[in-house]
C-alpha cells in the first residue's frame, strides 16, 4: 500500500487523463451490463409468442448496435488516455530517478554497480506502465462487472444468484494467498535481472581485458548463470501464477453448473421464466471471466510493484551530503582552504584521513605526498565536498563548505583527475563540458595551454572528432590533456590536480608542464603527484603517512630533513 499511495502521489500530474479512463471505463461496463437485459427481454417476448417480437427485435437490434459502438468508443478512450498518462508517468519517474541519482553523494555508489542502477532507471519504471495503463484499468473494470453482475443477479433471483456465487470467497482467499506467495519471487526476479544488466554492462566495459586474458568461458558462465537465475526466477511465480489460473477457471465454471442443473429444475416446475436462466447465463458469463483476469492482473501487480519498490528505494536514499535549506552563495571566492581537526574513513574503524588540520593561503600551491593508500585522494574529494569529513570542519574563505550552496562550492574549483573521464561526443563539446557556451576560439586556446591542440588538428574532423565512450579513440596522454584543456577553460579560482601528469611521456610532461606554472599563477593549487619533479616549486609540500600529516615544508627544506619526503625523493631520482 505505502507504494500504490506512492505512486498515486507521483502521478497527480496526470490524475486528469485518468479521470477521462475512469470516466470511458464507467461508460464501457454500463453498456456491458445492460446487453443481457436486452437478449432477457427478447428471449421472454419469444417464449411468451409475443405479437411485437419482430418489431420489438429490430429496435433491439438497433439499440445493441448502439451498445457496441459506446464500447468500442470508449475501449478507445481508456486506453489512449491510460497509455498516455502511463508513458509520460514513466518519462517523469526515468527523470526524477536520474535527478535523484546525481544528487546522491560517492558514498552511495561504493556498493552498486552501474548496470544494476540502469535497470532501475529503464526496466523497472517500465513496470510502473504495466501497473498504470493496464493493471489498474483492469482491476477497475472487473471490480464494476463484479458488483454490477452480482447486484443484477441478486435482484432477478436471489437465490439461485446465492448458489452460484457460492464460490468467490474461495477464490478471494486464493488470491490472497497467491500475492502473498509471488511477490517476493517477481522481486527476486527483478534483482537478478538487475544482476544480468551489471554483468553485462561490466563485460561490454572491458571486452578487451576479456580478450586479452582469454576469460571468454568465464564471463560466459557468469552471464548464462544470471540469464538462467532470472528465467528460474520468472517460471517459479508463472508456475504459481498457473495453479492460481487453473484454480479460478475450475471454481467459476462450478457456477454454470448450478445454474444449468438448478436453474434447469426450477424452469421445469414453472417457478422461473426460461428468460431469467438465459439471463443469469449470459450475466455468469460475465463475471467470472474477470474472477480468471484477477489471475493474470494479480501476475502483472506483483511483477510491477516488484519494479516500483526498487525505484521508490532509489528516491527516498537518503544522501549523506546534504545543503541547508537556505545555503550560502560565494560570488567571488578567494581560495583560502582550512582543514580544521578532519578524520574521515570510508569503512567504520578504519581511517583514511586523522586529526588533518592543515591552511592553504590564496594563491598558493601546495603539494599532497605520500605512499599509496595514505589519503591524497580523499583529501581533494573532501575538498570538493563529495562526502563529509567523519569530524573536524573544512573552511572556504572562512565558511564552514556545509553551509554553502553545492553548486557555488563546486563552481569555485577546476579538477584533473587521474581516471579521467571523457564522454561519447565532439573534442569541442568534451572541452567545453565545464564551460558551456563557450566559444570556438575560447576553446582552441585552452586547448593550445594543455598542449592538446597539435594533436586534435591532426584529426580528420578536428574539434568535431567524436572521441567514442569514455575517450576510447585517444591515448592515455591525449585524454590526459584534454582533461587539462577543460581546467584551463574553466578558468577557477582553485585548480586541482591528481596525478595531471601521470599518463604522458616525459617530453609532453615537461611541456604541459610548463603551460601549468602560467595558469597556476594567482590560483589556489592543490597537486598530487608521485613525479616530485612536477612539484619542485609548490610553495608548501604536505607530506601524509598512515592518514596523518608526517611533516610540512618546502622541496628543500624536506630533503634535508631526511624523512619520507627524501626517501621518496631518492627513490624518484633513481627511477
Amino acid at each position: 500500500m505505502r507504494i500504490i499511495m506512492n505512486l498515486i502521489k507521483a502521478s497527480k500530474k496526470y490524475w486528469g487523463y485518468l479521470g477521462l479512463a475512469l470516466f470511458a471505463i464507467a461508460c464501457m461496463t454500463a453498456a456491458q451490463l445492460y446487453t443481457p437485459l436486452v437478449v432477457r427481454q427478447l428471449t421472454d417476448m419469444a417464449v411468451n409468442g409475443d405479437p411485437r417480437l419482430a418489431e420489438e427485435a429490430l429496435i433491439m437490434g438497433i439499440t445493441l448496435l448502439v451498445l457496441y459502438l459506446i464500447q468500442a468508443f470508449f475501449a478507445y478512450g481508456r486506453s489512449y488516455w491510460t497509455h498516455y498518462a502511463a508513458w509520460h508517468f514513466v518519462a517523469d519517474m526515468r527523470v526524477k530517478v536520474y535527478d535523484k541519482l546525481q544528487s546522491l553523494s560517492m558514498k552511495f555508489y561504493h556498493d552498486k554497480q552501474t548496470g544494476q542502477l540502469m535497470s532501475r532507471v529503464t526496466n523497472d519504471t517500465d513496470r510502473i506502465e504495466l501497473l498504470i495503463a493496464h493493471v489498474v484499468p483492469d482491476i477497475i473494470v472487473n471490480f464494476i462487472i463484479l458488483i454490477g453482475v452480482a447486484v443484477i443477479l441478486f435482484w432477478i433471483n436471489p437465490v439461485l444468484a446465492a448458489l452460484s456465487l457460492v464460490s468467490v470467497p474461495l477464490l478471494l482467499a486464493i488470491s490472497i494467498f497467491f500475492a502473498k506467495k509471488v511477490l517476493p519471487m517477481f522481486r527476486k526476479a527483478q534483482i537478478i535481472l538487475g544482476d544480468l544488466k551489471a554483468n553485462l554492462q561490466d563485460n561490454i566495459s572491458g571486452m578487451k581485458e576479456i580478450q586479452v586474458f582469454n576469460q571468454h568461458e568465464r564471463e560466459h558462465k557468469k552471464v548464462e548463470g544470471s540469464a538462467r537465475g532470472h528465467a528460474n526466477a520468472v517460471l517459479g511465480a508463472l508456475k504459481w501464477s498457473a495453479s492460481y489460473g487453473s484454480s479460478v477457471q475450475f471454481l467459476s465454471n462450478t457456477g454454470v453448473v448450478v445454474v444449468i442443473a438448478y436453474g434447469g429444475l426450477l424452469v421445469s416446475l414453472g417457478t422461473v421464466p426460461v428468460a431469467d436462466i438465459v439471463a443469469f447465463l449470459m450475466y455468469l458469463a460475465l463475471f467470472f471471466p474477470p474472477l480468471t483476469a484477477l489471475a493474470r492482473v494479480n501476475e502483472d501487480m506483483q511483477t510491477a510493484l516488484a519494479g516500483a519498490e526498487r525505484v521508490f528505494d532509489i528516491l527516498e536514499a537518503d544522501t549523506d551530503v546534504k545543503e541547508e535549506d537556505n545555503p550560502l552563495v560565494i560570488e567571488n571566492p578567494k581560495g583560502h582552504i582550512r582543514f580544521d581537526d578532519v578524520s574521515f574513513h570510508y569503512i567504520d574503524g578504519i581511517e583514511v584521513l586523522r586529526n588533518i588540520s592543515i591552511t592553504i593561503r590564496p594563491g598558493e600551491m601546495v603539494a599532497l605526498v605520500g605512499p599509496t593508500g595514505v589519503g591524497k585522494t580523499t583529501f581533494i574529494s573532501l575538498v570538493n565536498r563529495f562526502y563529509d569529513p567523519a569530524c573536524g570542519t573544512i573552511y572556504l574563505d572562512g565558511h564552514n563548505i556545509k553551509d554553502m550552496e553545492l553548486k557555488s562550492l563546486r563552481d569555485s574549483m577546476s579538477n584533473v583527475m587521474q581516471d579521467v573521464f571523457l564522454f561519447n561526443d565532439t573534442v569541442f563539446e568534451n572541452i567545453a563540458y565545464g564551460c558551456p557556451g563557450a566559444s570556438k576560439e575560447k576553446v582552441i586556446a585552452a586547448a593550445k595551454v594543455a598542449r592538446a591542440h597539435g594533436f586534435i588538428a591532426e584529426f580528420e574532423n578536428g574539434y568535431d572528432t567524436i572521441i567514442g565512450e569514455r575517450g576510447v579513440r585517444l591515448s592515455g596522454g591525449q585524454k590526459q590533456r584534454l582533461s587539462i584543456a577543460i581546467a584551463v577553460l574553466r578558468d577557477k579560482p582553485i585548480l586541482i590536480l591528481d596525478e595531471a601528469t601521470a599518463s604522458v611521456d616525459v617530453e609532453t610532461e615537461k611541456l604541459i608542464q610548463e603551460a601549468m606554472d602560467e595558469v597556476m599563477k594567482n590560483r589556489t593549487t592543490i597537486i598530487i603527484a608521485h613525479r616530485l619533479s612536477t612539484i619542485k616549486k609548490a610553495d608548501k609540500i604536505i607530506v601524509l603517512n598512515g592518514g596523518e600529516v608526517e611533516d610540512i615544508g618546502t622541496h628543500d627544506e624536506l630533503v634535508s630533513r631526511g624523512g619520507l619526503y627524501a626517501h621518496l625523493s631518492d627513490i624518484n631520482l633513481s627511477a
